[in-house]
């Protein structure tokens, strides 16, 4: 294939062999393949556990750690990436984690180890997640930020549903075997690796996109330096930052979830993923929603998420089936929230000159409530689940006051 005339590169340097929407799609099909994978696992983390003799707050405190660690690890991962300007390299190494760690844990017959590849398959999403969206953001340039970031989205989100119900069908076939079920897994995640390789070969180096597009781009790999009066984050980011804090302390892990469903017999552990999978696909819907809303109205949608996680807990740990399995959903639209909006906030509330600061310590701020959150679920709902949902409850009215902080700090948010 010939370059084409939007992704010329520099002389001396090999033009990239795809068009820029080319190569958001062969990236968006890397991660739908690696979607298939992973969240194919994580549908069925806290029955697993379980099976291997794991209490409620085990797993809490395991899926906690796992979210803490995706997002956490970043605050290192991300400096790293732009340090060494390996951008392939960390992409394909976090990815290599995680395609291995997968199809290794449905073979894990020990609690320790178990939780150990529970881990690690999140520290590999926090490998590869700066390089990749570096790379994936020189593309944007040239097709358009917001229409390409939401095709590798959408692609995203149907690995998100195929792998969930890929396990729930051999699970039920085998008759609740792992190792069968999660094995199957390691099919998707060596064609995302080989896919991502074979990208790799045909675009270099991504940055000729942005190059060709007309959007300057530094010579030197130098940082530049921070105006004195930029230095300090702005006040509303802080507030912001607690309201998320607060907001994700209270938040049950779909671990914790499926724990309850499977230990009161309430649903089998074939049936989990099918579930999960729904979740996901009330994660885009809601995704989509707020996002909207977002441009329409700013922060005042966040209001929402408070509300969907104190209901969380009330619905989903019932023992009435129907009424537990719209609690997942309700669980699937806040998670559809976090993902999307929180992140938008952040760009209004920070100037660009230290935003992907504030998007490093926003990230470890995330990972440190996940494991908090995941921890405290989990013991609260080992003691008493009416204390579960009580104390939930009084930590998402925190949180809605502390939202109300960052609007009286920034009132309007940037357009």
């Amino acid at each position: 294939m010939r370059p084409t005339p939007s992704a010329s590169a520099p002389l001396g340097r090999p033009a990239p062999r795809l068009s820029p929407w080319r190569f958001v799609v062969v990236f968006g099909s890397v991660s739908l393949l690696m979607d298939f994978a992973y969240e194919g696992a994580r549908s069925v983390t806290g029955p697993l556990l379980a099976h291997l003799g794991a209490s409620a707050a085990v797993v809490g405190v395991v899926t906690g750690a796992g979210e803490a660690a995706a997002l956490g690890l970043r605050l290192v991962s991300g400096p790293l990436t732009d340090r060494s300007r390996r951008f392939w390299a960390w992409t394909i190494a976090g990815y290599v984690l995680t395609a291995v760690s997968v199809p290794v844990l449905g073979l894990a017959g020990i609690l320790w180890v178990a939780c150990t590849l529970v881990v690690a398959e999140r520290v590999g999403k926090a490998v590869r997640s700066p390089a990749k969206d570096t790379l994936l953001s020189h593309a944007t340039a040239a097709t358009g930020r917001g229409r390409g970031f939401a095709v590798h989205e959408a692609m995203d989100q149907v690995g998100a549903l195929l792998g969930p119900l890929t396990v729930a069908g051999i699970l039920a076939l085998t008759g609740d075997d792992y190792a069968p079920a999660l094995g199957v897994l390691a099919l998707p995640g060596a064609a995302a690796i080989a896919l991502l390789v074979w990208l790799r070969a045909r675009v270099p180096d991504p940055i000729d996109y942005e190059r060709a597009a007309g959007v300057p781009v530094p010579v030197s790999d130098v940082p530049y330096s921070v105006p004195p009066e930029d230095v300090r984050l702005p006040r509303a980011f802080w507030a912001y930052a607690a309201f998320t804090a607060a907001t994700l302390t209270g938040f049950a892990t779909f671990g914790v979830l499926s724990y309850h469903l499977v230990t009161r017999h309430l649903m089998s552990a074939a049936a989990v993923p099918v579930l999960y999978a729904a979740a996901m696909a009330a994660d885009a819907l809601a995704a989509l929603a707020t996002g909207w809303l977002y441009d329409r109205f700013g922060a005042r949608v966040l209001i929402v998420l408070p509300l969907l996680s104190a209901v969380v807990p009330a619905l989903a740990f019932t023992s009435t089936l129907w009424i537990a399995m719209a609690g997942s959903l309700v669980w699937g639209a806040a998670v559809g929230v976090q993902e999307s909006t929180l992140r938008a906030t952040v760009a209004d509330l920070v100037p660009s000159g230290r935003r992907a600061t504030a998007y490093g310590l926003f990230a470890g701020i995330l990972g440190a409530a996940a494991l908090v959150g995941g921890a405290l679920t989990g013991a609260l709902y080992d003691v008493s689940v009416p204390a579960l949902v009580f104390t939930v409850a009084g930590i998402q009215a925190a949180a809605l006051v502390l939202l109300w902080s960052t609007r009286a700090a920034h009132t309007t948010p940037g357009r």
